[in-house]
């Protein structure tokens, strides 16, 4: 499991990691500019607060929840994960269920984080989005002596009109698909409220800094 969310989320920390400029106000009803910007301004909070991050990785979860969380539809992606066992789940257990995913999320990207490298990041040229509502914007990453990695971030407009992102795609593999498959059989076979308090457990888990390689 470890080895297909890694495949997964690496790609989002080497996007993130790979722009240094300072953070710019965020173009949310532009899903092309909007991705860009977000990784820019996350980086940019990434880099400043390095001394932070070194004395206390869980600092991490800091950055992420500031930076990233607010462009992204935690809930919408809660919903899409428990697919068919929504409809059997309570308001209360609905909302106890995207919380603690939100708070998975946070922790499992501030992990990912702890993994990036100075990779090469193209963005394929913006398309016409007018009469779209949910849009996929493809991303390259490109290393030295390594085939390139394709993903790509869906992103969904919402009815303000802004737009927020809701899976990553790695290589075909799915974020939310492979979550899905997942906790669907572990809701099927432990029940939701043992779900919840497992998310909430990984999500409590501190971040572990990547020991150097010698």
């Amino acid at each position: 499991m470890r080895t297909l969310l890694s495949k997964i989320l690496l790609p989002l920390c080497l996007v993130i990691s790979s722009f240094s400029a300072m953070a710019a106000d965020i173009d949310s009803k532009n899903p092309y500019t909007m991705i860009q910007q977000v990784a820019d301004q996350t980086f940019a909070r990434f880099n400043a607060d390095q001394s932070k991050i070194k004395a206390d990785p869980n600092h991490l979860k800091t950055i992420i929840s500031d930076e990233l969380l607010p462009y992204v539809d935690y809930k919408y992606a809660a919903y899409t994960v428990l697919g068919r066992n929504l409809r059997q789940l309570s308001k209360a257990q609905r909302n106890d269920f995207s919380i603690a995913f939100k708070d998975y999320l946070v922790s499992t990207y501030a992990t990912a984080f702890t993994e990036y490298t100075d990779q090469k990041i193209k963005f394929a040229p913006a398309k016409d989005f007018s009469n779209q509502k949910i849009v996929t914007v493809p991303v390259q990453v490109v290393s030295n002596g390594r085939p390139p990695i394709n993903i790509s971030f869906k992103v969904r407009k919402l009815k303000n009109g802004t737009w927020k992102a809701f899976d990553l795609v790695a290589e075909g593999v799915s974020l939310l698909q492979s979550k899905q498959s997942e906790i669907g059989g572990l809701i099927q076979r432990q029940g939701i409220d043992s779900v919840i308090k497992m998310l909430n457990e990984k999500a409590k888990a501190p971040i572990q800094a990547k020991t150097e390689k010698k």
